[in-house]
C-alpha cells in the first residue's frame, strides 16, 4: 500500500470518530449509528494492513485510541442520563397508576 492510501485511510477513520463525537455532543445518537459501518470498514482495512505497526505512521496508534476513548466516555455519558431520565419515567408512571387505582 502507498504511504499517501495508509495516510487517506487513517485520515478517514479520524474523520469518521470525531463525527461520531460530534453527533454525541449533538445528542444525535442515529448520526453516530449512520457511521459505525465505515468506521468499521476502514479499521479492517487499516488492521489487515497492518498500518498501525509501520513507524511511517507513528502516532496515528494514540490518535485514534484517543479519539475512540473520547466517543466511549461521550456514549457512556449518554447512556447514563438516558437511564436516568427513563428512571423518571417509570416512576412517574408507577405513581400515576397509583393515582388512578385510588380514584
Amino acid at each position: 500500500m502507498k504511504q499517501n492510501d495508509g495516510i487517506r485511510l487513517l485520515n478517514e477513520l479520524a474523520g469518521v470518530l470525531e463525527k461520531q463525537i460530534e453527533f454525541v455532543r449533538h445528542d444525535d445518537i442515529a448520526g453516530v449509528d449512520e457511521l459505525v459501518g465505515r468506521g468499521e470498514q476502514l479499521a479492517m482495512k487499516i488492521t489487515a494492513a497492518g498500518l498501525l505497526d509501520m513507524p511511517q505512521y507513528d502516532g496515528w496508534r494514540d490518535r485514534l485510541a484517543g479519539l475512540y476513548k473520547d466517543l466511549q466516555l461521550m456514549l457512556s455519558t449518554q447512556k447514563d442520563a438516558v437511564s436516568g431520565q427513563l428512571r423518571s419515567i417509570n416512576k412517574g408512571k408507577k405513581t400515576l397508576a397509583m393515582y388512578r387505582g385510588g380514584i
